[in-house]
């Protein structure tokens, strides 16, 4: 009963606890409590209901939740009365039922339980919900009460309960399991005892709970959804992690259960770091997971010895992940590793893990895991530098690791401690400063004295020397740098193997094309290149400042003041006596210049050079800026402007000059417009523009800047911002109306354009946020350039008018506000004409965008410019911006945006004047626009589009727009508005236009075929989503309807053969969907099952590629036609075609055992071909078909045969251009085996002649035109494999020689025009490489005419062929005029 039900029903209806809270008036009585008990249990034994029993004991009574009233009875006294009449009512029945009570309860506990997880809504697969909801949450504890209640009284068996729940293989929900463990009904550890096959459940459940993010507002799911993960994990660290002296086999078992959930839930974390480096999404379910580590754990379900044993494993396991670096690879890629590059969620975790642990402890245990493990050097060091980071302490401790790891290297010579002590070291320099000394100091400390690590020994020395000298290879050059320019310690007598080194090393230096003098004092080993200039400056900088905090001059510029000097002559005094103008109190620079002047650092010459370079900026300062008062203001403005031309180049002061001057422009516009509006306000905005015009440098910085603000700045832009800039926009597009075409840079757009429409691409509409912006924005401009341009003549009017944000309010105002749609432009409606309260709207603080939007889209002035070419929104423009709008931030909701479109495509671009822009109510129009923008989304690869889709393409509107192209098809195809012919003839020719568009207009770079299959491929997918019976014509001819599939053929013959991959076999989905289309167009006919099978006899002789494509999927496609003809016509039986397809079949697989199907012939060797295939290319099966096909028995075998040779050599030709699809040899011999039975017969010559008439020419349709070119090359290299004996009965064979010497001049035209076959596999032992084939071939051929008869070639073939190789191959033609002319011949065979 629901709350409403039972709140209507409560004057008639009273439930058990209202009617024990209304008798209660007095404080009860034992005796009174048992003769109610008594009263109660009677009344239920008449009643018989123990489900509803058990329901109303779990709910409180609704009408008392609904009205907050208090219950008359204690809340302990209902509770006990209401349990104890519960527990009497199941050993009752049970007793009746001669049942234990404990089933009895767990039965309808479990009916309860179900009831409650099983009314949940069925949602979207995107938003199913991990949690139960809030009154699903309060239902289920009030069950667990009372089953807390039964468990006390021994009415209910915990085990028995879960193993009926897990009878019927069901799995829950974790929440279900987590309030079982919370009320100690059932715990974790125990299901998990009882049914270890949950671990694969509770891993899955724990990232799905993990990655499920609650709904907004739904802030006590969130709570659960932590509680549920921390008991988990409690539970699991406690089974898993806690240590028995004695512990029993099943204890074992579990715990390594328990850790098993726990590690793959930690590889997961860390695969999702790794994903999060490459897709920068968010990682909500792994910052969730990190967050459960925490030692919270600590006391509530593990012991805290177990939680230091979970986070150590935990921390190995991290640290062990996929080692697949080498440490080359660390010491190259260790400066992309530092804790400002590194994940985030990575470092959380490191946090996680070290919080309960000492610093000495980390590094002792860091340690253990190098000596010990194969590492991931990512994540060692990424740990070491998240450790040194947070942990100011760990400092010395690292020093102290790097010593023990030193000493013990130099002891044993034991590189891998080296190798460890560098990279660590190393890290640590990485992170600056503040964290560990630098890098260079840390290796001057350790190596540059004689009491270094390597100055013991010779052996040292030589350890020392030949590991660095291992390194170079993959050394950073920063690292090099400090090697040479602080190198180690070595006594005078080995200086030769230092000087080796330092040999090496800057050999390395000079292939890296890097300089040690660039280097600078205060080096950045962080990788990051920066040029000499700048590295001067920022040494400067640093120099200046240890300088103003010590008050002395560093050490390190003294020392490059005498070892370093050329470096500091030309590269750091320079930077450091850069001229400026100096302030009237010495700062920190002039006084660190003083000082080194004093020391006698910087030369006499140089110094008086600065001083006076400092003057003259001076002076040239104080003139720039002294300017007479008397000036008029502009020409002021025109000096500032020329001086602050340099600014705006140079980096950010050039920004703040650029900001003041729209901000100031801003400030201007909204003081002018609160006094008059804009066209009674003098001209002083046209005359600042056109100011800025005269100033190259400034104006391009200017649009750029405001392109910047228009695109990524605009939801923060306040009302007055986007007035002033909408303002300046519209001047600047007056102004420059004139002016040459404009290119971004870098160029986002693909060719230069007016400015107006530079700054309009900054506007995308793809988002909610962008939309707004936009429309505000839009609408500022354009009422601005409406009243700007009010006074003035027509043409002038346009120029303060932007077309392209015009355009964008055509769009934005009907699909953001609905009653737009409901009054069109067209409309003969009045509308207003009063420009005063619409620029008053568009200032009025408290007016909102929408009635600003509303006002102007009423008004005259909006209207008029709708007759004008330019301000019109074509459908092609709508169409392509639609599909820029990203479903998921969209404005609009599925069904608002559904609304929206329909209402564009029927009501406002159907009906429209194809002039204007529309489709003049042809509907084929409007169907022909949505396919091309359909098309043209997954096809275009311009900068614009890149720039509009900063959102993955899978979120656009592409799949809105699909349904709306279906929809109108559907209409078509019911409504009879164009016939059901004319349609499927129309999405025909449609897609014909297409290829011919595509080889056409080829961009440069791309090849036309590669052009092509790309259109039919996008073609394709759209044909899917089309209903198949379009594509089937059904015609009415004297009163009897036919299938018609003569354009479909046309189709599949022309088109879809060239984008098979591979080649000869089309998609299983369009061969279906085609098979549909022709089953479903035959139920429109009389005799469906007669016209399925004319159109299958149709196929059979003019389409062979969808014919071999049936047989190839014949066994997905059977059960798909069958069930969907049965579905069609009722139980009428397959047609005979259809059936045929299933005897050939069932025939190529058992061919010597069951007679030959009356089938085609192609059918047959496609059937027969299939199975060859599907075991694999063996020989054993194709034995048996030759068995059974001997050439002597009948034309129709020898052409089974014949075309399986095709088909085989088909195969061999996709093998040497795709040998990952096929297997080279396999299809050769395949081949071979072939050619050895029908060589006696002429047919097999007929498939490599592809001109010739003959029952073979069909075949050419089965392939493609580039497969039907390598031919002649798979003729001869076919030959060219076989025996002697082979070669001597193919010579034999009538025709041969003249096929042969075709198949030889296509083959030499096909080596002239490059179009030779290029194989990436490695050759077998017999097949030729392409380069051998052409002059293997005509040594073949000439051995062929010198040893036939002149009577094989008849006087017209001879010349014929003697005129073909006369310009390719004039030896072959002189062969064949001296072996076969007319003087070779015998005076009786003259007549020939």
């Amino acid at each position: 009963m629901s709350v409403s039900a039972s709140c209507e029903s409560v004057s008639r209806e009273r439930t058990v606890s209202s009617l024990l809270a209304s008798r209660v008036v007095k404080r009860p009585r034992q005796e009174d409590a048992e003769r109610l008990q008594e009263a109660a249990i009677q009344l239920l034994e008449q009643q018989q209901n123990l489900s509803s029993l058990f329901r109303e004991v779990q709910n409180p009574d609704p009408c008392n939740i609904v009205c907050s009233q208090k219950p008359a009875v204690p809340e302990t006294i209902s509770s006990a009365i209401t349990g104890s009449l519960l527990v009497c009512e199941l050993r009752r029945q049970a007793r009746q039922l001669g049942v234990p009570v404990a089933v009895l309860s767990v039965k309808m506990i479990l009916e309860r339980l179900m009831e409650i997880t099983g009314t949940e809504e069925e949602e979207q697969e995107d938003e199913k919900r991990e949690l139960l909801t809030s009154s699903q949450r309060v239902q289920l504890c009030v069950l667990l009460e009372s089953s807390q209640n039964l468990l006390s009284e021994g009415a209910l068996c915990p085990k028995l309960l879960w193993h009926e729940y897990r009878r019927e293989q069901r799995l829950p929900r974790l929440e279900v399991v987590y309030h079982l463990h919370l009320y100690s009904i059932l715990t974790l550890k125990h299901i998990l005892e009882s049914d270890e096959d949950l671990r694969v459940w509770l891993v899955s459940q724990l990232k799905a709970l993990s990655s499920w993010t609650p709904p907004r507002g739904e802030d006590e799911t969130k709570q659960v959804q932590q509680k549920v993960l921390s008991m988990v994990v409690g539970v699991l660290v406690g089974s898993g992690f806690e240590q028995s002296r004695e512990a029993a086999a099943p204890d074992r078992r579990i715990s390594l259960l328990c850790c098993a959930v726990l590690d793959e839930m930690l590889f997961w974390l860390l695969d999702t770091v790794d994903k999060t480096l490459t897709l920068q999404s968010a990682g909500a379910g792994a910052e969730l997971w990190i967050q459960i580590f925490d030692a919270s754990l600590c006391g509530v379900s593990a012991s805290a010895e177990a939680l230091q044993r979970f986070f150590t494993h935990s921390l190995t396991q991290t640290l062990t992940y996929k080692p697949r670096l080498t440490v080359s690879d660390a010491i190259t890629l260790q400066n992309e590793w530092t804790f400002a590059k590194a994940s985030r969620l990575l470092t959380s975790l490191f946090r996680k893990l070290a919080v309960i642990f000492s610093v000495e402890l980390l590094l002792r245990h860091l340690q253990q895991v190098l000596e010990t493990h194969e590492v991931n050097w990512k994540h060692v060091l990424c740990f070491l530098s998240t450790l040194l980071v947070y942990n100011p302490c760990a400092q010395s401790s690292l020093r102290d690791l790097l010593s023990r790891l030193l000493t013990s290297a130099f002891e044993g010579y034991d590189l891998e401690n080296m190798i460890t002590a560098f990279l660590l070291a190393r890290q640590a320099a990485l992170e600056g400063t503040a964290i560990f000394s630098s890098y260079s100091d840390w290796f001057k400390m350790s190596f540059g004295g004689g009491s270094g690590y390597h100055a013991t020994s010779k052996k040292s020395l030589v350890f020392l020397l030949k590991f660095l000298s291992d390194l170079v290879p993959f050394e950073p050059p920063q690292y090099l740098k400090v090697h040479i320019l602080h190198p180690p310690y070595i006594p005078v007598k080995h200086r030769n193997l230092l000087m080796e080194y330092i040999s090496l090393a800057k050999t390395r230096l000079a292939d890296l094309k890097e300089s040690v003098e660039d280097m600078g004092l205060y080096e950045d080993i962080s990788g990051a290149e920066a040029k000499p200039q700048c590295q001067a400056a920022q040494d400067v900088e640093k120099a200046v400042s240890l300088f103003e905090s010590t008050g002395r001059i560093s050490a390190t510029v003294m020392e490059a003041s005498i070892f370093r000097r050329p470096y500091f002559l030309t590269r750091f005094l320079p930077a450091l006596l850069t001229p400026r103008v100096l302030p009237v109190k010495a700062d920190a620079r002039m006084n660190f210049i003083e000082a080194l002047k004093k020391a006698d650092k910087i030369p006499a010459a140089q110094y008086s050079s600065y001083e006076e370079s400092c003057q003259r900026q001076r002076q040239q300062d104080r003139s720039s800026v002294c300017l007479d008062t008397g000036d008029d203001p502009l020409e002021v403005l025109k000096v500032q402007l020329q001086d602050f031309t340099q600014l705006a180049v140079d980096g950010n002061d050039g920004d703040n000059v650029i900001n003041m001057i729209l901000r100031n422009f801003c400030q201007c516009m909204l003081d002018a417009s609160r006094a008059n509006p804009p066209n009674k306000q003098s001209p002083w905005a046209s005359r600042f523009v056109t100011v800025l015009l005269g100033n190259i440098q400034l104006l391009s910085s200017l649009i750029h800047r405001l392109w910047d603000l228009f695109h990524n700045q605009g939801s923060s832009l306040s009302a007055a911002h986007v007035l002033g800039l909408a303002a300046f926009a519209v001047h600047l597009n007056a102004s420059m109306c004139e002016s040459p075409l404009i290119q971004l840079v870098p160029p986002i757009l693909p060719k230069p354009v007016p400015v107006g429409e530079a700054l309009s691409s900054a506007l995308v509409c793809s988002t909610h946020t962008n939309m707004l912006f936009s429309v505000r924005l839009c609408v500022s401009a354009v009422c601005y350039g409406i009243c700007r341009g009010d006074s003035l003549p027509q043409p002038e009017q346009q120029d303060y008018i932007l077309s392209s944000l015009y355009k964008k309010l055509l769009y934005l105002i009907p699909r953001l506000l609905p009653e737009a749609r409901r009054t069109p432009l067209t409309a003969d409606g009045p509308v207003e004409k009063n420009l005063p309260e619409l620029w008053s709207s568009a200032t009025d603080t408290n007016s909102t965008w929408r009635k600003t939007a509303w006002c102007l889209w009423r008004h005259a002035a909006f209207h008029q410019l709708q007759h004008t070419p330019q301000y019109q929104l074509s459908f092609s423009e709508w169409l392509a911006t639609e599909l820029r709008v990203q479903r998921g931030e969209d404005a609009l909701s599925d069904p608002e945006r559904q609304e929206y479109q329909q209402w564009a495509c029927l009501e406002l671009y159907w009906s429209r004047p194809e002039q204007q822009g529309g489709c003049g109510g042809d509907m084929k129009s409007l169907c022909s626009h949505l396919l091309s923008v359909i098309m043209d989304q997954q096809l275009s690869e311009q900068s614009l589009d890149k720039l509009h889709h900063r959102v993955s393409d899978t979120g656009t509107c592409l799949p809105d727009i699909l349904s709306r192209l279906q929809e109108l098809v559907y209409e078509m195809e019911v409504s009879d508005l164009c016939g059901r012919a004319e349609l499927c003839d129309f999405l025909f020719e449609f897609m014909s236009q297409r290829c011919s568009s595509a080889v056409s207009s080829v961009s440069p770079g791309v090849s036309s075929e590669l052009s092509l299959q790309h259109t039919l491929s996008v073609w394709n997918r759209v044909l899917l989503a089309l209903p198949a019976v379009l594509f089937v014509k059904v015609k009415t001819e004297g009163g009897r309807t036919t299938l018609d599939c003569n354009k479909l053929i046309e189709h599949v013959n022309q088109h879809q053969r060239k984008v098979c991959s591979p080649a000869g076999l089309m998609s299983c989905h369009v061969t279906a969907h085609f098979l549909r289309g022709v089953l479903y167009a035959s139920v429109r006919c009389r005799c469906p099952r007669e016209e399925v099978n004319k159109a299958w006899s149709q196929i059979s002789l003019h389409c062979p590629l969808l014919l071999t494509s049936t047989v190839h999927w014949w066994e997905c496609l059977f059960p798909v036609l069958v069930s969907l003809w049965s579905r069609l016509c009722g139980g009428e039986p397959l047609s005979e075609q259809m059936q045929l397809l299933s005897d050939c079949q069932h025939w190529a697989h058992s061919p010597s055992s069951l007679p030959l199907p009356p089938a085609p012939a192609l059918l047959l060797a496609s059937s027969l071909h299939c199975a060859c295939r599907s075991h694999g290319g063996g020989s054993q099966g194709l034995s048996a078909a030759l068995n059974a096909l001997q050439p002597e028995r009948g034309t129709q075998y020898r052409q089974v045969l014949v075309f399986l040779l095709f088909l085989s050599v088909n195969d061999c030709l996709s093998a040497l251009l795709y040998p990952q699809e096929r297997n080279n040899q396999k299809a050769w011999s395949l081949c071979s085996e072939l050619l050895s039975v029908v060589v006696d017969s002429a047919d097999w010559l007929l498939i490599f002649k592809s001109n010739e008439q003959s029952v073979y020419q069909s075949v050419t349709m089965v392939t493609s035109d580039e497969f039907t070119r390598l031919m002649p090359w798979a003729f001869y290299s076919l030959l060219l494999q076989q025996s002697p004996d082979l070669l001597q009965r193919a010579v034999r064979c009538p025709g041969f020689l003249h096929t042969a010497v075709l198949c030889y001049i296509s083959l030499l035209q096909l080596f002239l025009e490059g179009h030779t076959p290029t194989s990436t596999a490695e050759p077998s032992e017999k097949q030729l490489e392409p380069s051998q084939i052409l002059s293997d071939a005509k040594q073949f051929l000439l051995r062929v005419i010198s040893q036939t008869s002149p009577t094989a070639l008849s006087s017209s073939q001879r010349r014929q062929l003697e005129s073909q190789c006369a310009d390719l191959d004039p030896e072959v033609a002189a062969a064949l005029s001296v072996h076969l002319g007319p003087q070779s011949l015998s005076p009786e065979m003259d007549f020939l």
